[in-house]
């Protein structure tokens, strides 16, 4: 009889793990297969990138160059011309999907991202006012980036500090405070540009739409480092930030300290947010759509971190794509990203007001 009863009971379901020493993690072909297809896609968009462009080389000439053979100017064109774009593209891209996913998952809130809490307009903010003050600073390789940096940082700072009650940061209260710092610092550069020579507010207005005309290897790699860095901490506390999607209570419960844990992913998001901006000026609402994108992609239960970086690479380096050799103007990837995220925001807003009726 008790056997006919265990045959009756469901068995639970055993997702098959993988460990390696002390780390484990379970097996998710379906998610696994997803961001494969997102590396493949992001390594033909990035081909294509540097293949195609205003002096098209052919591509046995463009492999050769690649390898190091072909004519000096092909190597000119493809390694210090075309690959320090594409580069750029891609850690930017990765950057910001990866600070959306942070932060939304953080924040418990799917519209939440560094574009709309504030960074990416104080970042902005910071850039513009060195270029219309100029002086050496503005004029040094770093000193508009630089700037950037630090006003990204210094405004998440500002916005967890007056987010914080009760030895607390409530999510509902920094998306608040950072919407109404976001239109503060954007009053800010409009400000400035009116205020500024005209000569200043063209080189501002090209840094503002997101350009990725001035890049080079020389603002590349201090990007790349500091976005393994960022990695390297937003992976050591993954745990911690899947545990934070539950809600603090939960967090809390399952040993998880909220509030450090919490400072520490919001800091690494503002500074992938900020280093992004810096290298190319703001790219907006990549780090919004990346990660519901990559969500649904790999039909994961939160915003998932090496699919959300993936996405938004493949975003920012598809834009550049079709601004640069698809479109017949010459566009910033900054101005495909906004209209491509329009849309998408629109989208979501609808998908919410729906599924609040129901």
């Amino acid at each position: 009889m008790a056997s006919d009863a265990k045959a009756v009971l469901p068995q639970p379901l055993v997702r098959p793990a993988v460990r390696i020493g002390p780390i484990s993690a379970v097996r998710r072909p379906a998610v696994l297969t997803a961001v494969l297809t997102l590396a493949v896609v992001l390594v033909v968009l990035a081909v294509l990138d540097v293949w195609l462009g205003g002096d098209p080389i052919p591509l046995p000439q463009l492999l050769n160059a690649l390898t190091g053979g072909g004519t000096g100017a092909q190597r000119f064109i493809v390694w210090e011309l075309r690959m320090p774009r594409t580069a750029t593209a891609l850690i930017v891209g990765a950057a910001l999907g990866l600070a959306g996913a942070i932060t939304q998952s953080v924040l418990r809130n799917p519209l939440a991202a560094p574009d709309l809490l504030g960074i990416t307009a104080g970042a902005s903010l910071a850039a513009t006012a060195a270029t219309v003050v100029g002086g050496a600073f503005a004029a040094s390789v770093y000193g508009v980036p630089l700037a950037a940096l630090l006003g990204g940082l210094i405004t998440a700072a500002a916005i967890y500090l007056f987010a914080w009650r009760g030895g607390e940061v409530a999510g509902f209260r920094l998306v608040l405070i950072g919407i109404g710092v976001n239109a503060m610092l954007v009053a800010g550069v409009g400000w400035l540009l009116v205020s500024a020579q005209i000569q200043d507010v063209g080189k501002a207005q090209v840094w503002l739409n997101g350009s990725l005309d001035d890049t080079s290897w020389t603002r590349f790699w201090p990007t790349a480092a500091a976005f393994v860095i960022a990695l390297a901490i937003t992976l050591g506390a993954a745990r911690s930030l899947a545990a934070l999607r539950f809600g603090p209570d939960i967090a809390r419960s399952l040993g998880v300290r909220v509030q450090w844990n919490q400072g520490l992913l919001l800091t690494a998001a503002a500074a992938l947010a900020a280093l992004a901006t810096s290298a190319c000026g703001p790219i907006a609402f990549v780090a919004l759509a990346a990660p519901q994108i990559a969500r649904r992609i790999t039909g994961s239960a939160g915003e998932p971190l090496f699919g959300s970086a993936l996405t938004g690479a493949v975003l920012v380096t598809g834009s550049d794509l079709l601004a640069r050799a698809i479109l017949p103007e010459d566009l910033p990837v900054g101005v495909v990203t906004a209209g491509f995220g329009g849309c998408y925001l629109l989208y979501s807003l609808v998908r919410s007001n729906r599924k609040a009726s129901l």
